[in-house]
């Protein structure tokens, strides 16, 4: 045997040895390592024995014959710390535990389009199956900001204080401030049927399992369901499900943004999705920071909301409303409140005081503000609106003299005519819930409240 042909049989069983080497190093890293379970806290399962990574699943043995599904949340010493996605009921001491080897994708696509679903992709509504092949994770890497296309567009979400005083603009992300019975729902449901958009998904977070029917049958209605796409995780779900229930409605909004639609996002609510990563995170174990929320808590917020707005080819956009509960209606002092004005790019205030004197949608024009609308009106629109905020403000300051009969007329030109025109700019705020106002028509309405304010 000559050299080059020693050489190459040599290098030929080289590379045989390295293929049985390097399949016998795949097989070990399938090896699944199966432990039982030692400890239950509460809402948190301590597996022994069992080798996982963060955030992967495994599944616990129960007395019934049934398996529990649950998720690495952590691990301590040589145990891994396990998040119920189920009722713990049935749960036995040392049962197996063994990690689960199926993907994180759930079902998305056209075919859920007017479907009530799960946070498991389960549907909720008895319409059967779900007509749908693909699946999508429920986490992603999220768009490089320097890629994404700017807001340079409109959004018509059909409500004529919005869209006058504060426009959205396409890819937006705005805050909903609200207390409870102050006309959260019926707003997102207006916003759901009048919007410009190609699709509307819809988050029920943590809310009353009832609101669910009542949202999808009274609020949503035949025609606005049937370009949405309902996520429900109500408030009795594990907080580990309402988690994946805000992340899965988040994950098809995007499947239809990455497929150039204009999808409008709701989330009801924001609080209720920190609520269930607060109580994840206390029972593992991690200390509480601002007001009883541990540091994770506010992590994930913006780790969430920054997967909304424009794709990075401006063809698609999510515009997302996300609806936050203040606690005693003031939102100035809730941690939750103040870490989404931070990380949104606006916020609009409900009031209780309007709501109670009749005034729906109970917009508090003055607390509110959308960041982007100087980017996407024009410049004329623009003045208008703050003509008719400077004559707002100039009757709200003064309205306690003005009840009272103390104010005298002559000492402020401009309370005077706020005064003269308070009953046109109350309507003008005001709109009956199936009475639907376009753009173009609440900027003329705008401009011609405005033009009278400049005579």
């Amino acid at each position: 045997m000559n050299t080059e042909a020693f050489l190459a049989a040599r290098q030929a069983n080289w590379q045989r040895q390295l293929a049985r080497l390097g399949a016998r190093a795949q097989a070990e890293r399938t090896l699944v390592v199966e432990g039982s379970l030692r400890r239950v806290v509460g809402l948190t399962l301590e597996a022994e024995g069992c080798e996982a990574a963060l955030g992967a699943r495994c599944l616990v043995d129960t007395a019934d014959g049934a398996t529990l599904e649950t998720e690495v949340v952590g691990f301590a010493d040589e145990r891994l710390l396990l998040m119920p996605v189920g009722d713990l009921h049935g749960v036995l001491p040392n049962a197996r535990v063994r990690p689960y080897a199926r993907s994180g994708g759930l079902p998305v696509g056209t075919g859920l389009l007017g479907r009530v679903i799960g946070a498991d992709g389960v549907p909720l509504d008895g319409l059967g199956a779900l007509d749908s092949d693909e699946h999508a994770a429920l986490k992603r890497e999220p768009i490089n900001p320097m890629a994404r296309k700017p807001i340079d567009a409109p959004l018509d979400v059909g409500v004529r204080a919005i869209n006058a005083l504060l426009t959205v603009g396409r890819g937006q992300r705005l805050g909903l401030f609200a207390g409870s019975g102050v006309g959260k729902s019926t707003l997102l449901g207006m916003m759901t049927r009048y919007t410009n958009a190609d699709v509307v998904v819809v988050g029920l977070i943590g809310e009353r399992g009832r609101e669910v029917k009542e949202f999808v049958e009274h609020t949503l209605g035949p025609e606005g369901r049937a370009r949405a796409v309902i996520v429900a995780a109500p408030a009795d779900a594990p907080p580990l499900k309402r988690l994946r229930g805000a992340q899965y409605a988040t994950a098809i909004a995007e499947w239809f943004r990455d497929r150039g639609q204009r999808v409008l996002l709701l989330m009801d609510s924001l609080t209720r999705y920190a609520q269930a990563q607060r109580e994840i995170a206390l029972a593992i174990g991690e200390p509480p920071a601002t007001k009883g929320y541990p540091p994770s808590v506010f992590a994930m917020m913006p780790a969430l909301v920054e997967r909304a707005g424009n794709d990075a080819d401006g063809r698609g956009s999510i515009t997302a409303f996300y609806t936050v509960l203040t606690e005693g209606d003031d939102y100035r002092h809730d941690p939750i409140a103040d870490a989404a004005r931070a990380i949104l790019d606006g916020h609009v205030v409900l009031s209780r005081d309007l709501a109670e004197a009749g005034h729906y949608p109970a917009i508090d024009i003055e607390a509110s503000i959308s960041r982007v609308m100087p980017a996407v009106v024009s410049r004329e629109h623009l003045r208008a609106a703050q003509r008719f905020r400077q004559v707002y403000s100039a009757y709200r300051q003064q309205r306690d003299l003005i009840a009272v009969g103390a104010y005298q007329k002559g000492s402020d030109p401009q309370v005077d005519q706020a005064i003269e025109m308070w009953p046109q700019l109350r309507a003008f705020l005001q709109q009956e819930v199936d009475e639907p106002m376009t753009l173009e028509a609440a900027a003329d309405n705008l401009d011609a409240l405005a033009a009278q304010v400049a005579a």
